[in-house]
């Protein structure tokens, strides 16, 4: 996040794109506008499925048709996205018995709580607890934190991040300090729900979870959103929710238990889980809305492989109105992500004025990636252009607004060959390749490139590191945690006219290359390294390739 003052409108290349041709300008001043545009109260915060979405999918399309860009399904330019909001109402506290005194614990202060599943009402009445680690399944790491265990119907108390987060390096069962999908809550939730839990609880921590407590609370109260799916997601845990620290460490004490020697305990292969002797009761009733929400899609069509698809992707939504900080309850999400969409319309208009590659790129804003990546995730599993033609591509969630800077990383490093077409761009424009400083907060796992990577399309995720030109890591690490604590989630994050845009341009220039390089090289075809976990699908996809 990271740039040089007092630039002109239009910064040219770092880094010279793919056969030599004239670096292309990055319109920064579509960079502002844009940003400033989609972040301004008008728009509520760009929630799906409110009356700001509307306005947000209209401000987007006409960004893209200025830009030169054709409508991307079919004579369309969006794709609906069907959702379901669900809005839990009258919470009741989480009410722990059978210890050495009752625990209840209050809804927002204490605990969040809410549900997947599609139901006018929900009531867990009397659930055994249980504490079972990390909550990790994991074969073949022989790691089995339910080996033995019959949860159905009972509620699982679980840890955030992977058992071995507190390690120095990247050596573990699950790469150390690097959070891996089994340390993210996601994972968490689907596997216990996988057991049959009736109520699955994340114990928070704001160092391994990579967030403090009010960005739980402001994500997880109010309404929340899922893909409207056949089955009503009734084979999910009834309640799913975090409670604060300070309230698991009151719990354990009333079940005579040490959080403390527990948690050191479920660090160890062969941790088998721990009843606590408690029982849980709680229930809310639920507000139910059906409504599809958009994704935008644009498209820059190819000269002769135009059924070749390179991919860039942003999502437009944010979390619209949330808790107030000194009246203010507008999360703004300036730079995340009304960022990354000017980024997407920036090199729209940047690739249109170079002129049409041999392959089409595809533009595409997605929705309610805040709610747990649903947009992308859909496009990936109802794609309009097939993934087994996607080459790969680009998603830029946040863009660097802190200034130039030295260092560009890659974000879980050492799994695709898009990898490596990317770094002689960034060597290009006279940067290094850095590890990631806070690997232990699974980035990679939280945007909507790994909807795609899942499904086995390559996609880059990687941006300026914390090296600044100004002020070196101590100033970038220090940008970097100031708008986590500030910024992140809150209604803080909004426009600032004296942002440095230089090292979004930097990072603009790298995808813009990348993409070129991608579309105009009809031989080329990434593929993830044989020792990643998306290999497989990639190859069944293309088996031709």
């Amino acid at each position: 996040m990271h740039l040089y003052p007092a630039l002109p409108l239009l910064l040219c290349a770092t880094a010279a794109p793919a056969q030599n041709a004239p670096p292309p300008a990055i319109p920064v001043e579509t960079l502002k506008t844009v940003t400033q545009t989609l972040s301004s109260d008008a728009y509520e915060g760009r929630a799906p499925t409110t009356p700001a979405e509307a306005k947000t999918v209209a401000y987007i399309v006409e960004r893209m048709k200025a830009a030169g860009l054709k409508p991307g399904n079919a004579g369309k330019w969006t794709q609906d996205v069907p959702m379901v909001e669900v809005t839990a109402t009258d919470v009741k506290p989480f009410v722990f018995t059978g210890g050495r005194e009752t625990v209840s614990l209050d809804y927002r202060t204490d605990m969040v709580a809410g549900t997947y599943r599609v139901v006018p009402r929900i009531a867990v009445k009397d659930s055994e607890v249980v504490f079972v680690g990390y909550g990790i399944t994991a074969p073949e790491q022989g790691w089995d934190d339910y080996a033995g265990l019959d949860v159905r119907g009972k509620t699982v108390v679980v840890l955030v991040n992977d058992a071995d987060w507190q390690t120095a390096g990247r050596e573990g069962p699950f790469e150390g300090r690097a959070m891996t999908w089994y340390g993210r809550w996601p994972y968490k939730f689907e596997n216990a729900a996988r057991h049959g839990a009736a109520a699955a609880i994340i114990v928070h921590q704001t160092e391994p979870a990579a967030y403090g407590w009010p960005v739980v609370q402001s994500s997880w109260t109010g309404p929340q959103l899922e893909l409207d799916e056949r089955g009503d997601h009734l084979d999910q845990s009834q309640v799913v929710g975090w409670i604060q620290q300070a309230a698991a460490l009151k719990l354990f004490a009333s079940a005579g238990k040490d959080l403390a020697a527990l948690t050191t305990a479920a660090q160890t292969k062969g941790f088998r889980a721990v009843p606590l002797g408690l029982k849980l009761s709680t229930g809310f009733a639920n507000t139910i809305r059906r409504q599809a929400s958009q994704n935008v899609v644009g498209i820059l069509p190819g000269t002769t492989a135009p059924k070749d698809v390179v991919l860039y992707s942003a999502h437009w939504d944010h979390i619209g109105r949330c808790d107030a900080v000194d009246g203010d309850d507008i999360c703004n999400g300036a730079v995340d992500n009304a960022s990354g969409i000017a980024g997407l319309i920036a090199l729209a208009e940047a690739q249109a004025k170079a002129g049409a590659a041999k392959r089409s790129m595809v533009f595409l804003a997605v929705t309610a990636e805040e709610s747990g990546l649903l947009g992308s995730r859909y496009y990936a599993e109802h794609p309009v252009y097939p993934l087994a033609s996607t080459v790969g591509g680009v998603n830029m969630d946040v863009l660097n607004v802190d200034g130039a800077s030295k260092d560009f990383v890659l974000e879980a490093a050492g799994k695709s060959e898009i990898e490596d077409l990317a770094k002689p761009i960034v060597a290009a424009g006279g940067r290094t390749i850095s590890p990631e400083p806070n690997p232990e907060r699974g980035g990679y796992f939280r945007s909507d490139h790994f909807s795609f990577a899942k499904l086995g399309v390559p996609m880059l995720s990687g941006a300026s590191g914390e090296d600044l030109v100004k002020g070196g890591t101590a100033a970038g690490h220090a940008a970097t945690l100031d708008y986590i604590a500030n910024r992140y989630h809150k209604p803080q994050d909004e426009y600032q006219p004296n942002w440095d845009w230089s090292g979004a341009v930097q990072d603009l220039q790298v995808y813009y290359a990348l993409g070129r390089k991608l579309a105009d090289d009809v031989n080329l075809w990434p593929t993830w390294y044989k020792t990643s976990e998306f290999r497989a699908i990639r190859d069944k996809s293309r088996p031709a390739r």
